[in-house]
């Protein structure tokens, strides 16, 4: 039953004095040494989970982004696509790299969004390339946030594997370890299925699980984490320039409640409490699935989380202004 205006107001004046008290909360903790040097991977454009993580990235001064780069299918006008969205989010110093263009048949439902306006870039630098340059310039101290297909992982390791070692570590939205898609509990399991990022490109993650990494999985199991009405309303009428940017994003994705998989990997790496890992050792099948297995744990997983606190959390952050 749809929510009436009187409803929603109610719930968004509690809404705003919740994220409120949440956010000076946040501003009043002491910030713990230098911020952490990251590089995001992403296939922006197709669902709009992706751009919901980077604006927690761009609202989380516990890092710093030294890039996004971007993976599968048109990567050109996702480049264009994150271009904008950095631009007018006022970090036009972020540089971006496109990866190489692969096959996708899904239409990229943002690409209105990246085709217009005057910020992107007229040309973008390798994703292999630009990873590796990093990587060689901060050894040991990259993360590298993936929630994409893991062609850009890939094709590093193939490159240089010595220097892709040098990550401080790999945090990927990927896998399904027991529940899959549209299991959230109060429903009948439907078991492991082959998820979205480890599926498009089999042989990347693979190669990742074996490369000696330190690698954390947020899976289906602990980020089928759904933005509902009431959060949308909230958000979307903040009017910064990042939240103007997502209700614009979300709206040309076209669809109704986004399942907010991706920002979880940025929360995790923020705040590690909102999504608590478990070593475990990761064999990636031939038909994508993610196997956990006995042996020397080759990652850290997460198995579980609340969706309450990562949603608190998440507000907090991009709601702000």
């Amino acid at each position: 039953m749809p929510l009436s205006k009187l409803a929603i107001l109610t719930c968004l004046s509690l809404s705003a004095a919740f994220i409120h008290s949440s956010a000076c909360r946040a501003q009043a903790s002491p910030s713990s040494g230098a911020p952490e040097k990251v590089i995001i991977d992403t296939d922006i454009g197709d669902d709009v989970d992706d751009a919901f993580a980077l604006a927690l990235a761009l609202r989380s001064p516990e890092l710093e982004i030294l890039g996004v780069t971007t993976s599968f299918g048109d990567t050109e006008t996702r480049a264009k696509l994150a271009d904008r969205f950095l631009g007018e989010a006022g970090r036009q110093d972020i540089p971006v790299a496109a990866g190489a263009p692969t096959v996708n048949k899904n239409p990229l439902s943002q690409r209105r969004y990246a085709e217009g306006g005057h910020l992107a870039k007229t040309s973008h630098p390798p994703a292999v390339d630009f990873l590796l340059e990093q990587i060689r310039r901060y050894p040991g101290h990259i993360t590298l946030i993936a929630i994409g297909p893991l062609m850009n992982v890939g094709g590093a390791i193939d490159k240089d594997p010595d220097t892709f070692r040098k990550l401080k570590r790999v945090v990927i939205m990927g896998g399904c370890i027991k529940r899959g898609y549209g299991d959230l509990l109060y429903t009948a399991p439907r078991g492991p299925q082959a998820e979205w990022n480890i599926l498009n490109d089999i042989p990347s993650a693979q190669k990742l699980f074996v490369s000696g990494v330190p690698i954390a999985v947020m899976p289906l199991d602990s980020t089928q984490l759904k933005l509902d009405e009431v959060k949308r309303a909230f958000l979307f009428s903040q009017g910064t320039p990042i939240t103007d940017a997502l209700t614009l994003l979300y709206h040309q994705w076209g669809q109704e409640t986004p399942t907010l998989f991706d920002p979880m990997t940025v929360a995790y790496v923020v705040n590690p409490k909102l999504c608590p890992v478990q070593p475990m050792r990761i064999r990636v099948d031939e038909k994508g699935f993610t196997l956990p297995e006995a042996g020397t744990p080759n990652a850290e997983v997460c198995l579980d989380s609340s969706p309450d606190e990562f949603f608190r959390f998440y507000l907090s952050r991009v709601a702000a202004n």
